[in-house]
Parts: structure tokens; sequence; C-alpha cells
């Protein structure tokens, strides 16, 4: 793999596999200054609706505490107002520049549509409309409508790993990138890179015990995964579990799961499944305090004389993409 460019763009979570993708960068000797983390809000930039509170905080954590720059950027309204969409244009993409310098761009051209439904657990972007319009083309947005990339070589990784899923273990683990315009005027040269795609689990772990990474709560709470609190890839535990923690967000989830006549998941609806689930025993109220807090309070890398310990969701049920 030749490491020959100026930028480095790390799909950032604040999941496992992110984590596992800058420490590896590191050991690659990367250069920090030209790693960027890339945060995408689900939610938008204030409301909470679907993910956790601590997340864009314990993102913005982790990238001081290893010196790297991290950029935000959202779907103005985020995740409700796309899923409200009736007869609507999708909305601006609002990103970070340096400076924390804000941009908009888009929700002016497009076509008029209508959604009024969650995203379907399916592998077809078109109705798994989460990980389509309030990640990867917001990502895209961003790349392109910054003119700082123009001439450059920059290169963005993503932690997909092919033990996820069958799809996931067919996806190119290098490839030219949708934002990719090396052979027009801009010179925008982007590739994508997805370099922990053949790890197994006990690998992303390792990297991240030999850097003694104190990784999400929701890790040491029992989920397996660092996605929406409100997933809709979650099975019935991790239904029950998030309803535990935030029982009036689940009801209005529920609630606009009734409104749509239409339900997240094929075979059931919202309230049967969580009611059907048994909630992870390793909740606390200290660890759901801090998930469902918007300032992120722990330290991201522990002391010398702490223990470093596997977290209560390591290696467990994974329901994660198709």
């Amino acid at each position: 793999m030749n490491l020959n460019y100026d930028k480095y763009i790390v799909a950032f979570s604040g999941g496992k596999d992110s984590i596992a993708l800058v420490l590896y960068l590191l050991e690659l000797g990367v250069d920090p200054s030209k790693i960027e983390l890339w945060h995408h809000d689900i939610d938008g930039k204030d409301e909470t609706f679907m993910d956790w509170e601590c997340t864009h905080d314990y993102c913005q954590k982790f990238a001081d505490a290893f010196g790297i720059q991290i950029y935000f950027s959202w779907k103005e309204g985020g995740f409700k107002r796309e899923m409200l969409r009736e007869n609507q244009r999708t909305a601006p993409t609002w990103f970070e520049t340096p400076g924390k310098i804000l941009k908009k761009v888009g929700g002016i051209l497009g076509d008029l549509a209508t959604r009024l439904k969650f995203p379907q657990v399916s592998a077809d972007l078109k109705v798994r409309w989460c990980s389509a319009y309030l990640k990867i083309d917001v990502c895209s947005a961003a790349i392109r409508n910054q003119e700082r990339f123009q001439g450059l070589r920059t290169v963005v990784l993503s932690g997909e790993r092919g033990e996820e899923s069958a799809a996931r273990s067919k996806y190119q683990i290098f490839e030219v990138d949708r934002s990719d315009r090396r052979n027009g005027r801009l010179k925008r040269h982007v590739d994508r890179w997805r370099p922990i795609r053949d790890w197994k689990e006990s690998e992303v772990w390792d990297i991240i015990k030999k850097y003694r990474v104190r990784v999400h709560p929701c890790y040491y709470m029992g989920w397996s995964r660092c996605s929406c609190k409100f997933c809709i890839f979650g099975n019935a535990d991790q239904f029950a579990s998030a309803y535990k923690i935030s029982p009036d967000q689940g009801e209005e989830i529920i609630g606009y799961e009734e409104l749509f006549g239409v339900t997240m998941k094929r075979n059931t609806d919202l309230r049967s499944l969580i009611s059907c689930g048994n909630p992870y025993p390793n909740i606390t109220a200290e660890l759901a305090r801090q998930a469902t807090s918007k300032v992120y309070d722990q330290q991201i890398i522990f002391n010398e004389n702490e223990e470093w310990l596997l977290p209560a969701g390591a290696f467990g049920e994974s329901c994660g993409p198709i």
C-alpha cells in the first residue's frame, strides 16, 4: 500500500472499528497532522432522536487525546427531518472546515419526495436511507465542496469488516472514491481504503487494548456495535436495553411507527419487540448516565495504574448491517 497521501480522512463513528482504523494509521507511522477524523451527527446539530447523546463529545475527546483534528457534519434536521419528508426536497448539509468555519450546501435542487417511514432493514441503501443520506452523501458533499482538496492526494478510510456480513466481505479493500475527480479540471484525487476489511474482531480489540483506549460506554453496557442507540438493526434485547435507558425517546420512536402505519422491522412492531427482549445485565446507572450525557467526562486513555478490561459487549451479538 502506497501511503503517499496528503490527507487521511477517517470516517469516525466512535465505534471500535473506527478507533482501530486510527490506531492502525498511527502504527503505520502516518503523521497525525495528516489525519482528519470526520464524524457525521446522525440527528443533526441539536436534538437527540435516534443516537447516543455522548457520541459527539466522545469523538471530540478521542481526537483531543491523540492530537488529531476532527470535523463534524450533519444533515439539517438530521434523521427526524429526513424521515418526516412529505413532498419535500432533502435538507441541506452542514460541515465544518478548518478554523471550525461552518459551510452549508444543497437543499435547493432535487426531487420532491415523501418518506414518512423509518429506514428499512435491507442491504439496499434506497430503502435503508439512513446510511446513504446521513453518512455517505454528507461525507461526499463535504469533500466536493472544499477547495482545499483540489490538487491533493486524499484517501478516505472506513471500517467495514467482512466478518460482519457476507456483503461486507465482498467490499473492495481499495477503490476510487465517489468524490474523486482526478481526471477532471479540479484534479481532486480521492481514494477509498478499507484496511481492516479482513480483520477479525479479536484483532480490533487487541489494538485498542495495546493503546489502552476507553471505548464508548455502550460497549461496557453490553452492545457489540456502537451505532445509533435505537439502530434499525437492533434485536429485541438491544431495543429493550435502549428503552430501559431512554424510555421517553423510545416512546417517541414507537409513536412515529404507529403514526406511519409502517413498522421498522418487517415482522413485528417496536413495542412488541421491546416487550420480548431482555435488557443487558451490565447496564448500570453510571454507565447509562455517561451514555446519555452531552458531555463525555471519562478519560479516553486509561491511566497506567488502571486495568484495561474487555467490554461486556465484545464478541457479542452483532446485529449489524446485512
